[in-house]
């Protein structure tokens, strides 16, 4: 039980889809014999059973922070694969995961913010924006997604965190193209933005609700439209002051 609930956890604090989590959870028990498991994954909980021990084993786990990290996914679906085959058994495989789950394997906050900066450049050019608007796009998503990661870590609550960098972002926008250094306002915005869209949250949400997992589905759909009325609801208290 240990061992398939910190394996569902990892996967799930590190933005892995529902039905995913459950199938990993379920092969592992059947890989140690357990043939009567069951398990109910939503967005913020684990609820995992073993019907095979008189009397039935019952186990909750909650999820209270949840981020993108799929290389610890992968990681964690490799140790699924190696039990499936026979090559751990419990221990190894108990200490395999929690290798995984202490392991830091996210980029640094210099690299993220570098990437959120080099990545707004770029959705300019594809939105069809001006080379001209290429550097301020950089530099305004930037330092958005930087004041995003800053005011997460003073009060975690992701609207929060998400409306004041959009404002931050719409500010930035303005000045840079009222002093001449950038052309297009609204590329320039709508570039700057695109690191804080949910794309993988969207994602998950669709998957989620094909694979008939309609609570996890329709919870991560109420996230990414929260996230993405905090992005919108930014951009328009700087453009009504305009």
């Amino acid at each position: 039980m240990e061992v398939c609930l910190l394996a569902g956890r990892i996967m799930l604090q590190s933005g892995a889809e529902t039905y995913r989590v459950e199938d990993t959870m379920e092969r592992i028990a059947r890989a140690f014999g357990v043939r009567e498991a069951h398990c109910f994954v939503t967005p913020t909980g684990i609820i995992f059973s073993i019907e095979s021990t008189e009397p039935t084993k019952t186990k909750l786990v909650r999820i209270t922070e949840r981020t993108t990290d799929l290389h610890k996914v992968a990681l964690v679906n490799g140790v699924s694969r190696r039990i499936t085959s026979g090559e751990l058994d419990i221990e190894d495989a108990f200490r395999a995961l929690t290798e995984v789950e202490e392991s830091q394997l996210t980029y640094s906050t210099t690299i993220q913010i570098l990437a959120a900066a080099m990545a707004s450049g770029c959705f300019l050019i594809m939105f069809n924006g001006s080379w001209n608007d290429f550097l301020p796009a950089c530099l305004t998503g930037g330092l958005g997604f930087t004041s995003v990661m800053y005011f997460h870590r003073m009060v975690p609550i992701k609207f929060f965190s998400e409306f004041i960098g959009s404002i931050i972002i719409g500010i930035l926008s303005f000045l840079f193209v009222h002093m001449g250094i950038g052309v297009e306002l609204d590329k320039i915005i709508i570039g700057s933005v695109m690191p804080l869209v949910p794309g993988l949250l969207l994602t998950n949400a669709v998957r989620d609700l094909m694979a008939g997992h309609l609570v996890s589905g329709i919870s991560k759909g109420a996230e990414a439209l929260l996230t993405a009325f905090a992005i919108g609801s930014g951009i328009a208290v700087v453009l009504s002051f305009l």
